[in-house]
């Protein structure tokens, strides 16, 4: 099945130009004076086949060979990577539910309390809202 082998070759061929590090993460463009790069989420599929075939008394003819195959390529964004000066942000394409979202949102609460605290001890509680 010299065939089967050469298809499969042309696929794995194609999965490896397709799924390398410049597919995933984007080429860098700049919006005003922040600088952003996309990650991409990427998911491939792969699928084959081969066969053979006999004759024997009870079929007409006979002989008889086969295969397929086949590789299917997904990508969607995930998000940017946003920088600005010194600042560097992840922005998710997607809003995020439930517990993720609450993990996201910890470190500004986090930030509120410690602000609110630091009024609190500075004699101003109104300073933080």
């Amino acid at each position: 099945m010299n065939s089967f082998s050469d298809m499969l070759g042309n696929i794995t061929a194609f999965l490896e130009q397709e799924a390398k590090t410049e597919t995933i993460i984007g080429k860098q463009f700049q919006l005003g004076e922040f600088t952003c790069v996309p990650v991409m989420s990427i998911g491939l599929g792969f699928g084959g086949g081969g066969g053979e075939g006999k004759s024997d008394a009870k079929s007409v003819g006979g002989e008889g060979t086969g295969a397929g195959g086949g590789a299917g390529l997904g990508m969607g964004p995930v998000g940017f990577l946003v920088t600005r000066g010194d600042t560097i942000q992840f922005l998710p394409a997607k809003a995020t539910r439930g517990l993720g979202a609450a993990i996201e949102k910890l470190p500004d609460m986090v930030s509120k309390m410690m602000e609110k605290k630091n009024a609190e001890k500075a004699g101003n509680p109104e300073a933080v809202a």
